[in-house]
């Protein structure tokens, strides 16, 4: 096969010819491909009576599709494709009569592959349910969005929710190795450059389709940079020409992935919201793990923030669930959100202080019992040992808070949590002073 044949067969996208013919191909999701899954089951062709309508939930570019004709592939079943956008109610009757009469003249199950199932409306995933419930096809349904929310209940309870996720750089490393030797891809006729086979993993950002679709536009750049007779070597800069993206030096496992980290938390610390910003763009345009981004706006709001402004945990907690919900690109939004959100607020690192002096202290054995008032008195024989003796009940006080110790006599007189006078803090410190006044003693 000649080069140029070779990087060009046919009008058929690449994406499209290096789709796995079985599950053996298929790269990423093995917490659904292990042995005696529902999946595994559906694709064996001696397990028919074990096939369960599936709906696969996940990222565009994660295989929904691949796994639908693998399993059908395998299977030997008869596979009829629909897609959401394009199909109405008279096209689904249409596929439900034809699988009723494969089955009964020629005993022929069918697999209805539904694409993008959340774009049906309620009246036309209706007209699945008889098809589904009577077992004259084997769904499988692709979404991008929740099916909790997008899907009706009777289809869900007669199916089973299986989850996709996205691919890690390993999958596609090996996908794009596989599209540029296998013979339904490059079959050899490109050479791929280390640096631009990590910038089209990176790129992808854990999409299969996005890499290959990727690759195959810059085979077709270097082999019209290439003069005849010399080899045709991808190139990054090739790779960053063909997507129209400029190339982060970013590397996921290295030190810049450490770098813009820092400094970005730095960046929000500083209450410099501009520097906030740039940082989180250079993450999500290196394909960085949009999860970890969340994971550390959690811990910023905890630690440089804290009691300034109670809000911004909870903030942070929700923009990490938002973008667990919605994935990426659309999870930049409530990322962004946070990070103005906790680079504009006060900041105060007091509780993340107590907690740290406080562990420090236990470390180097400063603790001692604890005072036998606050110790459990539930259990028989314990008030025999004094245990409760003397407790005050805070709830018994006009002002909720009496005169009584609680640390161990060792550290009685330990101050760990020292609230600053920024933001809403400033109101605890005034009210953490009275509150120990009285514990001491005072009125």
């Amino acid at each position: 096969m000649t080069s140029s044949a070779a990087l060009f067969q046919g009008q058929t996208p690449l994406a499209v010819r290096m789709r796995p013919t079985s599950l053996e191909e298929v790269a990423g999701q093995s917490h659904l491909l292990r042995r005696g899954s529902p999946l595994v089951a559906l694709a064996d062709p001696d397990a028919a009576t074990t096939a369960t309508s599936v709906i696969l939930w996940g990222p565009p570019g994660t295989g929904k599709t691949t796994l639908a004709q693998a399993i059908a592939r395998s299977s030997g079943r008869r596979f009829v494709e629909l897609s959401a956008v394009t199909a109405g109610v008279r096209d689904v009757r249409e596929v439900m009569q034809d699988a009723l009469t494969q089955r009964d003249l020629y005993g022929q199950s069918t697999i209805l592959f539904l694409d993008e199932i959340h774009r049906f409306t309620k009246a036309q995933q209706d007209a699945l349910l008889p098809g589904v419930e009577n077992g004259w096809v084997v769904l499988i349904a692709a979404t991008t969005e929740n099916p909790s929310f997008s899907v009706i209940s009777p289809l869900l309870s007669r199916s089973l929710l299986l989850t996709l996720r996205p691919l890690t750089d390993e999958d596609l490393g090996m996908l794009v190795d596989r599209a540029i030797s296998d013979p339904r891809g490059l079959a050899g006729a490109a050479a791929l450059e280390p640096e631009a086979r990590d910038a089209l993993v990176r790129l992808a950002s854990g999409d299969a389709r996005r890499a290959l679709t990727a690759l195959e536009a810059a085979a077709s750049l270097a082999a019209g940079a290439a003069d005849e007779g010399d080899g045709i070597a991808i190139t990054a800069d090739q790779v960053a020409q063909a997507v129209d993206r400029a190339l982060l030096r970013y590397d996921r496992d290295g030190d810049e992935h450490y770098d813009v980290i820092s400094a970005f938390i730095k960046s929000i610390r500083g209450s410099d919201v501009d520097a906030a910003m740039h940082y989180l763009a250079r993450m999500i345009e290196a394909g960085e793990d949009p999860r970890f981004i969340a994971r550390r706006l959690i811990i910023s709001a905890a630690e440089d923030i804290g009691l300034a402004d109670p809000q911004a945990l909870p903030l942070a907690v929700a923009a990490a669930d938002a973008v667990q919900l919605i994935g990426m690109p659309e999870g930049r939004i409530p990322l962004a959100e946070a990070t103005a959100y906790l680079a504009t607020t006060a900041k105060s690192n007091a509780a993340y202080n107590a907690i740290n002096q406080a562990v420090a202290d236990v470390r180097a054995g400063g603790f001692g019992r604890v005072p036998p008032h606050l110790r459990d008195a539930h259990y028989p024989g314990a008030k025999r040992l004094g245990h409760g003796k003397g407790y005050r009940y805070p709830h018994d006080s006009e002002i909720g808070v009496v005169a009584q110790q609680y640390l161990p006599d060792e550290l009685r007189d330990r101050r760990y949590y020292e609230p600053t006078n920024h933001g809403q803090e400033r109101d605890v410190q005034a009210r953490l002073e009275k509150i120990r006044r009285i514990l001491d003693g005072g009125s």
